[in-house]
């Protein structure tokens, strides 16, 4: 099956607003039918790298089956980690940059391998706001489960 996952690292700036993460799953199930599962959560004082982190884990995690995944994220820094190997090398660094640079957020980037490991995940930048259609997509879906104080907890998609 394929899946499209739009995330938002919402935090804003601001600590005293909503914040938090925001992800969208969207699919097609067996029957052709479009389906579409919202997560999100708010959290305060934290960085928008590790919403974006969360956005990914929690849209992962909520796959039952094996999927064809597309990954949306506005965050530079997420797709790179992937797309450029970053993450390869911070693994074999026994998790740091170099000898005096440890990588932040461990705990979340070896919760999202475990996350991707059943699936095909293809990650995808869509540079902020800058007209790109995925972006677009990301702003109008995710954004607003983000900046929402409800947490979604929708069942897996099969």
């Amino acid at each position: 099956m394929k899946v499209t996952i739009y995330t938002d690292g919402a935090a804003r700036g601001n600590p005293d607003g909503p914040g938090g993460y925001g992800t969208v799953l969207e699919y097609i199930d067996s029957k052709g039918e479009v389906h579409k599962r919202e997560y999100s959560q708010g959290y305060k004082k934290t960085t928008n790298n590790r919403m974006e982190l969360m956005a990914a884990i929690v849209g992962l995690e909520a796959l039952i089956r094996p999927c064809q995944v597309d990954l949306y994220s506005d965050s530079q820094y997420l797709v790179k980690a992937f797309n450029d190997h970053w993450i390869d090398s911070w693994q074999k660094k026994n998790w740091m940059r170099n000898k005096k640079d440890p990588v932040k957020n461990v705990d979340l980037w070896k919760r999202l391998l475990k996350a991707m490991e059943p699936h095909q995940v293809t990650y995808i930048w869509v540079k902020g706001h800058a007209g790109h259609p995925g972006n677009e997509r990301c702003d109008e879906l995710a954004t607003s489960a983000a900046d929402g104080d409800d947490l979604f907890t929708d069942p897996g998609v099969e």
